[in-house]
């Protein structure tokens, strides 16, 4: 039986064109639940190696983009501090393909309308490959994560509160 040939979106043609190793990977999508938690579950991958794309806008610097665990949530105060902001937000959805070029549950740090500066959480660093949206619902990107922040030129650096260390 032939396999169904996966359309290519720009971010993995940047990706080609940058002679980026990755992995198109499919997934069922689910309109009413567009959390990476559900993309990780549909992957049957662990939710810490698929990471979610989010868009903020800063005080002084305007839009800036972190890169998360799927699960976790961005710490506003630590995000402002990082980007060189004294307050940060995440940009209203209506704002998202305007800004990006991307839809919610659909954007990726790579390829956006206009470079913006990014940042990872340093745990994508703990695994040989991450997940992060391929650009389109329904398709994700399995690539190394050093390649990433090589591309996107990232800044790798805490984005939310940690747990405590003696939590075992």
């Amino acid at each position: 039986m032939a396999k169904q040939k996966i359309e290519k979106t720009n971010a993995a043609r940047l990706l080609d064109r940058a002679g980026i190793k990755y992995t198109l990977v499919p997934y069922r999508v689910d309109e009413s639940d567009l959390a990476a938690t559900h993309v990780a579950k549909e992957l049957g991958e662990p939710i810490e190696q698929v990471f979610k794309t989010l868009v903020l806008r800063g005080d002084r610097n305007g839009l800036f983009v972190c890169v998360i665990p799927g699960d976790k949530e961005v710490d506003l105060k630590m995000v402002a501090k990082v980007s060189g902001n004294k307050s940060a937000e995440m940009i209203p959805m209506k704002e998202l393909l305007p800004s990006t070029g991307y839809i919610r549950g659909g954007c990726t740090p790579i390829g956006m309308k206009k470079r913006l500066p990014t940042f990872i959480h340093p745990t994508s660093c703990d695994f040989a490959h991450i997940y992060i949206s391929a650009g389109v619902r329904g398709l994700q990107l399995c690539l190394n994560p050093h390649d990433l922040i090589r591309y996107t030129e990232a800044t790798v650096t805490p984005l939310f509160a940690e747990e405590s260390a003696d939590e075992e």
